[in-house]
């Protein structure tokens, strides 16, 4: 029995389909139009930001697959690991963040979006190693950031005032304020020796500068003095303009001023070849660490500290017990104290992600 709706399948031969060239080009021009317009009112419904409320995705749909490739391009760029590009589209995604390039060129909304990632993964309900392992990939990616020329100032015209400049004139190197950018000549308080008198650089000699921002970022510029004048009733010294910045990148990690009461114990090698193991002595000294970041610190001591000794270093940090071994690089004496500089050696990775909370005030409330 023959169904009333059956048909030969020759009814729809493929041959039978014209397949003009220029119908299928008109056909390809109004799908392009079609998701053209799509694009333009997502991009009307959703305009960028430098951060959007917190929570929010970044964007969905066509938005969010160009906000993937934005970010994606740019760890291509400053150089992030695969680990590191999934760290960073994470945290600018958890702050709701549009414009990435908006963020990384300002340290403190960029700061606002790892702080808050920093939260997040810290009161993570996953086991504690893997809780350390993301942070240690959180504050790696901060680092990378930290240390790349993206974002960079140009000219000298964009030095902030206040910024610390050193200056090198011939042998002598000389710090000095920044006192206005805005001018013809870059305006910088008067150099003075240690003394206290005032250096005068003759008119035109050709000097080197070099500056870090707050975002430890490090530049140098040569640049001459223009002359001398005054500003707010202070004497003043004046520097042409340069917009031929280079960029420094001597500060492997961030530092950050501390008072901190710590704990040294001399560490000591005992035996040889493969039996070679390290003794910490008990004996324990009393300091105080000065500034800290993940490669080291700085600290103050009444006690010599020969160069090149190896210590225990011992302090506690919201309640946590931190501990690094640390080898002292070099040292010198401050009337009663002695401040030795001590590279790390071994910091186990949660320390060192409590240092790095330190340092960026991301455990702050």
């Amino acid at each position: 029995m023959i169904l009333p709706l059956q048909t030969s399948i020759d009814n729809f031969a493929l041959n039978d389909v014209k397949t003009d060239p220029v119908t299928i080009i008109v056909g390809l021009s109004i799908i392009a139009a079609i998701i053209a317009a799509l694009v333009i009112y997502n991009s009307i419904k959703k305009p960028s930001s430098g951060g959007g409320k917190s929570g929010t995705s970044g964007g969905g749909g066509t938005i969010g697959i160009f906000l993937t490739f934005k970010i994606h391009s740019l760890a291509r760029n400053i150089g992030l690991s695969g680990e590191q590009t999934k760290m960073f589209d994470f945290i600018l995604k958890t702050d709701g963040v549009t414009d990435p390039e908006a963020s990384i060129t300002n340290p403190a909304l960029l700061d606002r979006h790892f702080r808050r990632a920093f939260r997040i993964i810290e009161n993570g309900k996953e086991p504690q190693k893997e809780i350390q392992r993301k942070l240690a990939v959180l504050f790696s990616t901060r680092n990378i950031l930290e240390n790349s020329s993206f974002g960079g100032i140009t000219s000298t015209k964009q030095i902030k005032d206040d910024t610390t400049l050193t200056i090198s004139n011939g042998k002598d190197k000389l710090n000095v304020s920044s006192v206005s950018a805005k001018g013809e000549n870059l305006v910088v308080e008067m150099p003075k020796t240690i003394l206290g008198s005032q250096v005068k650089i003759p008119k035109g000699t050709k000097i080197s500068v070099v500056f870090f921002t707050k975002s430890n970022k490090g530049f140098s510029f040569e640049t001459r003095v223009v002359g001398y004048s005054s500003y707010s009733g202070l004497p003043t010294l004046l520097l042409a303009h340069s917009g031929h910045l280079r960029f420094l990148s001597q500060r492997r990690y961030r530092r950050k001023q501390a008072a901190i009461a710590c704990s040294m114990f001399l560490v000591y090698v005992e035996g040889s070849g493969k039996k070679q193991r390290l003794i910490v002595d008990k004996r324990r000294m009393n300091a105080q660490v000065a500034d800290i970041s993940v490669g080291g610190c700085s600290i103050k001591s009444m006690a010599p500290i020969q160069v090149g000794a190896r210590f225990k270093i011992e302090f506690m940090q919201n309640n946590i017990n931190v501990a690094a071994l640390g080898q002292v690089l070099r040292s010198n004496r401050i009337g009663a104290n002695t401040i030795i500089h001590v590279r790390f050696l071994r910091v186990s990775q949660n320390s060192m992600n409590i240092i790095n909370a330190f340092v960026y005030d991301y455990g702050r409330e």
